[in-house]
Formats: structure tokens, C-alpha cells, sequence
């Protein structure tokens, strides 16, 4: 049994058809389906149904799933075990991260980690949503949430303060809210389907209802309603600090509520092992946000 017609099989499985398969692995699609027949005469069973536009799994490819991907983790952790100190990070780097992140940091510093490491390429998904990291291919992912699905594996890199906003446009036009209370009176700008804030007081937690009528899936899209007076918004200090000083903004106080802090974490489809590319990729991203003024009040993975 050929490792590479494996690869072939669990690839295809993650990625719901050859085509995709062929086009991750970097093969043409004739050598693909060549080497998904090799594996499945070599075990003198059928593992997937496949049509010329998708593909499902049969019984025994249910069966045989798990030990193929098992195979496939384990030669390539024991050849990046190998290759340790011998050369820096190599092949391709599949990261999603945040837009308004991905632009503040990630991309000032990807050239200089091409640069550091020649053999290693990285392509950049920019999305506000989590992708389904084993189905997209995606090898590490950057979020800034409360995160829920436990089979991921999550490693702390920052906590991530935040403020509630507004231009002074609006702030003249409606008044500066002066209490959680207050909210309920002023055109909150929500993130996604987000009902509600969440803040932190001398008495506990406590939530104020959103009251508004926008709401975007990004926080890019909040961000800039915000800047056009469109009302308050809930960012990352680090996002709104360049519009503070330069007065686009001003940060609102409300009475020592303080708007409950999320971290930033990296998320990984597996726990195995911890691959070069992705390795060096979060060491250069711990160093810009260190740099940023951003710290992490403990590790948590």
C-alpha cells in the first residue's frame, strides 16, 4: 500500500471530489483517480462511490477512513521530525484569518517570513467566518472569539481588549451614553447576529441589549458605519486606537463597565503534531502582536 495513494483517498474525502483533490495535492486528475484505483486494489475493496462531480464514501471506506488518516499524519510527522534544525519551514501554508487582522498584522509580515524561509509558501484566506478546517484543507486558522467546537485544537495567543465607540458626529447628534442603561437608547452596530454585549462590572457579567437597525458580518462593516456616524460599535482597541488619536473616534466610559475580553487563538484541525510551516508562522505572529502591545495573560490550549 502506497502512502501517496493514501494521501490520494483522505484528501479526496476532505475535499468532496477528485478535482479538488487533484488540485490541493498539485496532480493532474487522471493521476489522482489512478492512484485512488492503485489503493483500492491493493485492499480489494471499493472506499468511495464517485460520480464526475462528487463523491461519498462507501462502508468500507467509513472503516478504513480513520487508520488512512492516521497514516498519512504519521509520515508526515516523522518526516518533519526528521528535517528539524536540517532546513526552516517548507511546502504550503494554508491559513484563514480575520480581514481586519489579516491586514493589521498578518500581511506586513508575511514577506519577511518568505524571506526566512524559502522552501515555504503561504496562501491567505480572509474571511470573518470559521471555515471547516479538514474540509477546506485550511492548516491553521486565526480567530478572535469565544471558541465552541471542541474538536479543534486551540492554543491561546493574546488577549484581546476591547472598546465601545462612536464618531463624534453621532456622539453630537444623539448624546454620549453614560451607562450600560443607556444603550438601549442609541443605534448599536451589531456583529452578525449578535444580540446583545456582554461586560464585565463590579457586580459580575452583565448583557445590554443591542438596540439598532444594521448589522454585518464583518467587523470591518461596523467599523466603517461607525466612522460615518451610523452609531456605536463594540472593536478591538488595537483596530480603533488609529482612529482615537487621530479623533475619528472617542472611546466611551460607561461607568466601569468593561466590555468582556476575547482572546486571539490560533486553531488547528489536529493535535499530532505541530508541523515546521505552522510552527514559524505563529512564532512570527506572537512577535508582531507583542510588538503591538498585546500580551497574553496566560496560555491556554
Amino acid at each position: 500500500m502506497d502512502t501517496n495513494d493514501v494521501l490520494v483517498f483522505t484528501t479526496a474525502v476532505s475535499a468532496g471530489s477528485l478535482a479538488e483533490a487533484a488540485r490541493r495535492l498539485g496532480l493532474a486528475a487522471m493521476v489522482t483517480s489512478r492512484r485512488l484505483a492503485s489503493l483500492e486494489a491493493s485492499l480489494g475493496v471499493r472506499l468511495l462511490h464517485r460520480t464526475t462531480r462528487s463523491l461519498s464514501l462507501t462502508p468500507e471506506g467509513e472503516s478504513f477512513l480513520p487508520f488512512a488518516q492516521a497514516i498519512v499524519e504519521n509520515e508526515t510527522a516523522a518526516l518533519a521530525l526528521l528535517h528539524l534544525g536540517v532546513a526552516g519551514a517548507a511546502g504550503l501554508l494554508r491559513v484563514s484569518v480575520p480581514i481586519s487582522f489579516g491586514i493589521k498584522f498578518v500581511m506586513p509580515m508575511v514577506p519577511k517570513l518568505l524571506n526566512e524561509n524559502p522552501e515555504l509558501r503561504i496562501s491567505v484566506d480572509m474571511t470573518d467566518s470559521l471555515p471547516d478546517l479538514v474540509a477546506t484543507g485550511t492548516d491553521l486558522a486565526i480567530r478572535i472569539a469565544r471558541l465552541r467546537d471542541s474538536s479543534l485544537i486551540a492554543q491561546k495567543l493574546a488577549d484581546n481588549p476591547r472598546l465601545v465607540v462612536a464618531s463624534p458626529e453621532y456622539l453630537a447628534r444623539r448624546g454620549k451614553p453614560a451607562s450600560l442603561d443607556d444603550l438601549v437608547n442609541h443605534d448599536c452596530l451589531a456583529l452578525g447576529s449578535a444580540t446583545h454585549w456582554t461586560f464585565q462590572t463590579a457586580d459580575g457579567e452583565k448583557h445590554a441589549r443591542l438596540g439598532g437597525r444594521f448589522s454585518s458580518n464583518s467587523i470591518a462593516g461596523c467599523q466603517t458605519a461607525c466612522l460615518a456616524g451610523g452609531g456605536l460599535a463594540l472593536l478591538s482597541t488595537w483596530y480603533a486606537s488609529d482612529d482615537i488619536k487621530a479623533g475619528r473616534l472617542v472611546a466611551i466610559d460607561l461607568r466601569g463597565a468593561r466590555p468582556d475580553t476575547i482572546n486571539i487563538w490560533a486553531v488547528y484541525p489536529t493535535s499530532r503534531l505541530v508541523l515546521p510551516k505552522v510552527r514559524v508562522f505563529i512564532s512570527a505572529l506572537r512577535t508582531a502582536l507583542v510588538a503591538a502591545g498585546l500580551r497574553n495573560s496566560g496560555s491556554i490550549e
